[in-house]
């Protein structure tokens, strides 16, 4: 029998492949990694997640992501505990998701090495919120390999990320997003 989060991922990689093909490619990866970072005079606070499912597609654009909350890991054992039970909610709320559009997919050249700027728009979920999101990325292109980065901010009041008046001048109200992640060309 299936567990909850083997189903969740299984649903998941179904909806990534559902890509409708026009023509395009598509560019899937399991490698890469997505960080945050929160600093104030009192602490840094630093997540890094490298359990991301994530594809897009040449023609059109469309681009998903599928992150698991509970795969963050902190410096600090404590930190981790803290961010899964106190303010991510992940036993309620697994996964955050991104579904959205390279918008300028046509200023990449997929056929030559090289790097291309792009900006990159969607949804991000994070709990139980949902906000656009729009930020300028690099992609590079290095044969059927392609290496994607960006950076953006979040408001954790945004996404219902509630923060005690303890530990309040610890932890930022905005936090830096890094994404870096590796496709290769699916094949088909």
């Amino acid at each position: 029998m299936m567990n909850f989060k083997t189903l969740n991922l299984a649903l998941l990689i179904m909806s990534l492949f559902s890509f409708k093909n026009d023509g395009g490619k598509e560019y899937f990866t399991k490698t890469g990694t997505i960080s945050f970072f929160s600093s104030t005079p009192v602490e840094d606070i630093a997540g890094i997640n490298h359990q991301i499912t994530s594809a897009f597609e040449t023609n059109g654009g469309k681009m998903q992501f599928s992150v698991m909350i509970t795969a963050f890991e902190f410096e600090k054992k404590m930190m981790q505990e803290h961010f899964n039970e106190n303010y991510m909610e992940s036993d309620k709320f697994p996964k955050s998701t991104f579904n959205g559009q390279i918008e300028n997919i046509a200023a990449i050249d997929f056929s030559k090495n090289g790097t291309y700027k792009a900006i990159v728009s969607g949804d991000l979920t994070i709990k139980d919120k949902t906000n656009n999101v729009k930020t300028l990325g690099t992609f590079v292109v290095n044969g059927e390999s392609v290496n994607a980065k960006a950076e953006f901010k979040v408001k954790l009041a945004d996404y219902n990320v509630k923060v005690p008046g303890l530990v309040r001048d610890k932890i930022s109200e905005d936090i830096l997003i890094k994404v870096d992640m590796n496709y290769k060309l699916k094949v088909k």
